[in-house]
C-alpha cells in the first residue's frame, strides 16, 4: 500500500516516460511547422508581381499584345486539350530512367571560369540547365542565372536539381550583364536575382514586364533594361536584341502576362544567339536572315514532350533551329539538371547527337562548369552516356 501511494504521488515509470514522449513528440512537431512556415514564407514574394503604371500601359502597347495577353508569333496550345490529367499522372509517378544513374562530372573552377579575357574571343562555361556563363570580346553575360537547388517558389517542394552549380554564386567573376529569357521558375530565380542585386551592380535584360518581378525584389529600376521582341539596347558595348520564341510565361494563376523572348548577343565581330524556351518555328530563319548568322548557339534541348509540341522543340527541331539562324557552333541548353518531363534523363542529348551527326553540325556537349572556347571546341565524347 505504501508503494502504491507512493507511485500515486510520483507517478509510475512507464506513465513518465509516456509523457516525456508524448511531450517531445509534441515539440518535434511544433518545430517541423515552424520550420515550415518559415520555408513558406517566401512564397507570396517569389510569385513576383504584375506589370502596372507605365510597365502596364507600354505593354498594352505592344504588337505581341492582344488586350489581354501575350500570344505567339505561331498559334499553339501549352497543353492540348484534354490531355492534361494523364500528363499530370506521368510527371508525378512515371520516374523511370528520368535521373541519371551516378553521379554527374561537375568541373569544380577554383576561382570562377577560368583563363584571360581576349577581346576577340568567346568561351562560353554551362552551368547547367540553361545557365550559361558567355565570354564575348571581353566581356561576360550569364544567361538565365538560377542556382536554387529547386525550380519552384518553395524550398520545400518542386523539381530539385539532380547535380550541384559547378560554382558557388559568390565566387563568380565579373558579369557585365544578366539576361533574363522568361519568367519561368527554372529561368527566373528569387533568390538568385536578390543574390546578384546585393553584391554586384550588373544591369538585367528581361522581356517586357519581367522588371515588375525584378522590382519587388529590390533590383532597382536604373537596372533593368526591359525589350519588346525586335527592341535592342547596348550594354558595355555590346548589343543585345530581345527576338521572338514560341511559349509563354506565368509564375501563378495569370498566364501570358511578361512576354518570353529569345535573344541575341553581338560584339563588334561574334554573335551569340540563346533560344530561351521555345517550340520551334519559321521565326528562326527570320532571326538569322536578320541577325546571323551566329558563331554560337545556346539551344533549348529538353522537356519536350508529345503533350506539349508547340512550347519546347525536340533535339532534332534544335538542330533545325541551329541551321535556320546560321549557326556555327552548337551548345545544349534546357536539359540534364531538372526533370521537367518525362522522357529519359540522357535522351535529349543522344538524339542531338545523332542529329547533329546526320547533318554535318558542329556541336560541343560540356559537362557542368567547362569552360569551352567556341573557336577551338572539344570533340564530343558522350560523357553522359555512362549515367544513362
Amino acid at each position: 500500500m505504501a508503494l502504491q501511494r507512493h507511485l500515486a504521488r510520483r507517478g509510475s515509470p512507464m506513465r513518465m516516460r509516456g509523457g516525456r514522449g508524448a511531450l517531445a513528440a509534441a515539440v518535434t512537431a511544433t518545430v517541423a511547422v515552424a520550420a515550415g512556415l518559415w520555408a513558406l514564407r517566401d512564397i507570396p514574394a517569389s510569385l513576383g508581381a504584375a506589370p502596372s503604371g507605365a510597365r502596364a500601359r507600354r505593354v498594352r502597347r505592344s504588337p505581341q499584345f492582344d488586350g489581354e495577353a501575350f500570344r505567339n508569333p505561331v498559334p499553339g496550345a501549352v497543353i492540348p486539350h484534354g490531355t492534361g490529367k494523364r500528363v499530370l499522372r506521368q510527371l508525378l509517378f512515371d520516374d523511370d530512367h528520368r535521373a541519371p544513374r551516378g553521379t554527374v562530372p561537375v568541373v569544380r573552377p577554383s576561382t570562377g571560369p577560368a583563363g584571360p579575357l581576349t577581346t576577340g574571343g568567346l568561351h562560353v562555361t554551362w552551368m547547367g540547365h540553361s545557365t550559361a556563363l558567355v565570354e564575348i570580346e571581353g566581356r561576360r553575360v550569364l544567361f538565365d542565372p538560377v542556382w536554387s537547388d529547386r525550380c519552384s517558389p518553395s524550398a520545400l517542394a518542386g523539381p530539385r536539381r539532380v547535380h550541384p552549380v559547378p560554382l558557388p554564386i559568390e565566387r563568380l567573376p565579373h558579369i557585365d550583364a544578366v539576361v533574363i529569357s522568361h519568367d519561368h521558375y527554372d529561368h527566373l530565380d528569387r533568390a538568385t536575382v536578390r543574390t546578384l542585386t546585393r553584391t554586384r551592380s550588373v544591369p538585367f535584360l528581361v522581356p517586357l514586364g519581367v522588371g515588375a518581378h525584378l522590382e519587388r525584389w529590390g533590383v532597382p529600376r536604373s537596372r533593368i533594361v526591359e525589350l519588346d521582341w525586335e527592341e535592342d539596347a547596348t550594354v558595355g558595348g555590346l548589343r543585345f536584341t530581345a527576338t521572338a520564341a514560341r511559349h509563354f510565361s506565368g509564375r501563378a494563376f495569370a498566364r501570358n502576362q511578361t512576354l518570353w523572348s529569345s535573344w541575341v548577343v553581338a560584339g563588334q565581330r561574334r554573335r551569340v544567339f540563346y533560344t530561351g524556351d521555345s517550340g520551334y518555328f519559321d521565326g528562326y530563319a527570320e532571326i538569322g536572315r536578320a541577325h546571323g548568322p551566329f558563331d554560337l548557339t545556346l539551344i533549348q534541348i529538353g522537356a519536350y514532350s508529345a503533350a506539349w509540341p508547340d512550347i519546347h522543340m525536340t533535339p532534332e527541331e534544335a538542330v533545325e533551329a541551329h541551321l535556320d539562324l546560321r549557326g556555327d557552333v552548337l551548345l545544349p541548353v534546357h536539359w540534364g539538371t531538372f526533370k521537367l518531363s518525362v522522357h529519359p534523363w540522357s535522351e535529349p542529348v543522344d538524339r542531338l547527337w545523332t542529329e547533329a551527326k546526320a547533318r554535318d553540325v558542329r556541336l560541343v556537349v560540356p559537362r557542368p562548369g567547362e569552360r569551352i572556347s567556341a573557336d577551338d571546341p572539344p570533340p564530343v565524347d558522350g560523357w553522359w552516356q555512362t549515367l544513362a
